[in-house]
C-alpha cells in the first residue's frame, strides 16, 4: 500500500433527510489499495454515506473527490462508469434470472469481449457460482446470494467498492468466508469501504476505520488501534 496514495476523499460532506441532518461535516479518506471501515450503530449515518459516495443521496454542503474528479453533482450512472460500485445491504438481485444473468447484469456498461474475461476472473475467485449458473438467484442460499451480489459487483470492474452489511444475517462459517473473498479483493488491487455490524471483523480486514455517531465522525484511527480502544470496545466489541 502506497503511503498518503489517498485517490478517494469527503471534504466536510453534510446531507439531510427531509430538512433533518443525517450527516454532519464528514471528513474520510481512502488511500489507494486500502479497506476502511465505517462502524456505528443502526441508523448512525453509514448507509447513507454509502449512498452518498454513489450519488442517490444529494450533498448539501461538501465536497466529494474520487481521483482527480469532483463527483458530488455526478449522476449515479457516471459514478459507476468512473469505478465507484456499491453492493447494497438488501442486494438487490433479480431473484427469476439465473446467476449467470444477474451477473452480466452487472456488466452492462462493459464491452462484451470485455466481460468474458472478467466473467473467468469471477468465477476463478467464487467457483461456486460457476457450478450454480444456471440456477435462479432467488434459489440460493443466503451466502450464496452475498457472493452473487458480490461478483455483479466485481462485473463491472471497480476500482472503490463499496460493501454494506455483507455479513448480515448470514452463519458465522459464511460470515468468514465473505471475510476472506473480501480480503482477496482486496488483494487484488481494489479499494473497499466496508460497512460492516460485525465490527471486530471489520476491524481485522481493514487498516483504516472510522466510528459514526448521529451522523459524525468521533472517531478515526488505524484499525489495529481501534480494535485496542476501550470505548470502541465497550460500545462495539463486547468488551
Amino acid at each position: 500500500m502506497h503511503m498518503n496514495s489517498i485517490f478517494f476523499k469527503t471534504n466536510e460532506v453534510s446531507v439531510n433527510y427531509d430538512k433533518v441532518p443525517a450527516l454532519v461535516d464528514i471528513a474520510m479518506e481512502v488511500e489507494r489499495g486500502s479497506i476502511v471501515t465505517l462502524i456505528g450503530a443502526n441508523g448512525a449515518g453509514k448507509t447513507t454515506l454509502l449512498r452518498t459516495i454513489s450519488g442517490l443521496k444529494r450533498v448539501e454542503a461538501g465536497e466529494i473527490w474520487f481521483e482527480e474528479t469532483r463527483i458530488d453533482e455526478t449522476t449515479p450512472q457516471e459514478i459507476v462508469k468512473l469505478g465507484i460500485i456499491q453492493v447494497p445491504e438488501d442486494k438487490k438481485l433479480f431473484p427469476f434470472m439465473s446467476v449467470s444473468d444477474n451477473l452480466k447484469m452487472g456488466a452492462y456498461l462493459r464491452k462484451s469481449g470485455d466481460s468474458k474475461a472478467v466473467l473467468q476472473k469471477v468465477h476463478s475467485s467464487l467457483p461456486i457460482l460457476k457450478e450454480r449458473t444456471g440456477q435462479l438467484a432467488g434459489t440460493l442460499s443466503g451466502g450464496e446470494q452475498q457472493m452473487l451480489a458480490i461478483a455483479r459487483a466485481l462485473m463491472a470492474s471497480p476500482k472503490l467498492l463499496l460493501l454494506d452489511e455483507p455479513t448480515l444475517g448470514l452463519s458465522p462459517i459464511m460470515s468468514a468466508e465473505i471475510a476472506k473473498i473480501i480480503t482477496e479483493i482486496n488483494n487484488s488491487g481494489i479499494s473497499i469501504v466496508l460497512v460492516e455490524q460485525n465490527a471486530r471483523m471489520a476491524l481485522t480486514l481493514a487498516q483504516k476505520g472510522y466510528v459514526l455517531e448521529t451522523g459524525r465522525i468521533v472517531l478515526e484511527d488505524t484499525a489495529e488501534r481501534l480494535l485496542n480502544n476501550k470505548s470502541v470496545k465497550d460500545a462495539y466489541l463486547g468488551g
